[in-house]
């Protein structure tokens, strides 16, 4: 039998039992929505959160330490020049404050750093400059906003140089606009500004911690050989226990938050599949159902094709060919609601994760080839047994068959 006589035979078979072939696929549709929709929205989270870091993040150590008493800025100095593989050290603290300018009054978080933050998280100025060393020095009462913040408060980032804002009854002078970057920018009605460390804890808390610390790696470094040193010298200077190590002292690097995030990603895809291939198999089984029916209704029909010259393998690959398109159809249609439903999971997602660009599902080339093999392979599996049945009927006794 040639192809395209199959093809045709096969499409008019599925034409005339269209209300079950479309019930039977149901399971198939489910299944391969499921993984779509699961792999589309991992792989754009994944894409998105490496985007968010940027390449200046490769090269970043965050580092938390929690020690019987403060971390202080003479702590990061000794931790660069005691470990040789960083470029940079430098740490930040935070705290909420009132930000009042002549028309408008925010919440505002105030982070409290030194210029070396700004090169660490390569956060750059979209408007004025950003803070310099002497700001530090000199305890002065220049500070940044964040662009969001500035939009908010002035309609513009050029507007807001220059104008002085009052924080927590306090003048200052906004000397730039630095452009959102990974601690997220103004949230509602919540401003992000920054200003010196040294005014920040002269003015605002009035002591010398540091709650975050952030070190910048030099070229070439080993980054995972440079977190268990920062870790081992962390641990010695500030006495804590070994055995206190896990809870007290955390160091982490781009690929080490990667490898984490791939593992709790893995896991839930895990669950998922695992749930898809139940959906799959219960389709596989109701599509063997439906196609062991047709051979039935149609057994006058097989007869009298063997009578007129068929061969039993000319049987075999009509059934197996149904079998197969009906796995395909659910499948074109599972790989359509799986992308449609994983711009939505994206959504809901996305106000949950902080992310400068947002999430965007990724369909790869290879998950589209991997669930068009499944189906194929669903097809050929549970469509053997009905069409090789009907390959096995004797004409004679098919032909008086009532």
């Amino acid at each position: 039998m040639r192809l395209m006589d199959l093809l045709r035979e096969t499409l008019s078979a599925l034409n005339a039992n269209r209300g079950r072939s479309l019930l039977t696929v149901l399971g198939i549709v489910i299944g391969i929505s499921a993984v779509i929709a699961m792999t589309a929205l991992i792989d754009g989270i994944k894409y998105s959160l490496v985007s968010s870091l940027g390449l200046n993040q490769s090269r970043m150590v965050m580092i938390y330490a929690w020690p019987d008493r403060e971390v202080t800025q003479q702590d990061l100095e000794m931790l660069q020049l005691s470990v040789p593989g960083y470029e940079l050290v430098t740490g930040i603290d935070s705290t909420m404050a009132r930000v009042n300018s002549a028309e408008k009054q925010f919440d505002a978080r105030i982070i409290g750093c030194t210029p070396d933050y700004f090169t660490v998280m390569g956060l750059k100025a979209s408007a004025g400059s950003l803070l310099t060393k002497s700001d530090v020095d000199d305890t002065s009462k220049n500070v940044l906003l964040d662009k969001l913040s500035a939009e908010k408060l002035f309609g513009s980032a050029d507007a807001s140089i220059g104008q002085v804002v009052r924080i927590n009854n306090d003048s200052y002078t906004i000397a730039g606009v630095v452009d959102s970057g990974p601690n997220g920018g103004g949230q509602g009605d919540t401003l992000l500004a920054y200003m010196p460390y040294s005014t920040y804890s002269a003015r605002l808390t009035g002591t010398k911690t540091i709650s975050q610390v952030f070190g910048y790696a030099r070229e070439n470094v080993d980054m995972k050989a440079l977190a268990d040193e920062t870790k081992s010298w962390l641990l010695d200077w500030f006495n804590i226990p070994s055995a206190q190590a896990e809870d007290r002292v955390t160091v982490m690097t781009l690929s080490s938050i990667i490898e984490q995030m791939n593992a709790t990603l893995m896991s839930f895809q895990v669950l998922v599949t695992a749930t898809a291939s139940i959906s799959l198999l219960v389709g596989g089984i109701g599509i063997m159902n439906m196609m062991l029916t047709n051979v039935t209704e149609r057994i006058r029909e097989i007869g009298l094709r063997k009578a007129l010259g068929a061969r039993a393998s000319d049987i075999t690959k009509q059934f197996l060919c149904e079998s197969i398109l009906i796995c395909i159809m659910g499948g074109v249609i599972g790989i359509a609601l799986g992308y449609a439903g994983a711009w939505g999971l994206a959504g809901s997602f996305s106000s949950m994760i902080t992310l400068e660009t947002g999430i965007t599902p990724i369909i790869t080339p290879n998950i589209v080839m991997i669930t068009s093999g499944i189906c194929i392979g669903i097809g050929l599996i549970f469509g053997y047994w009905p069409a090789r049945r009907a390959s096995k009927l004797n004409p004679v006794e098919s032909l008086r068959y009532q």
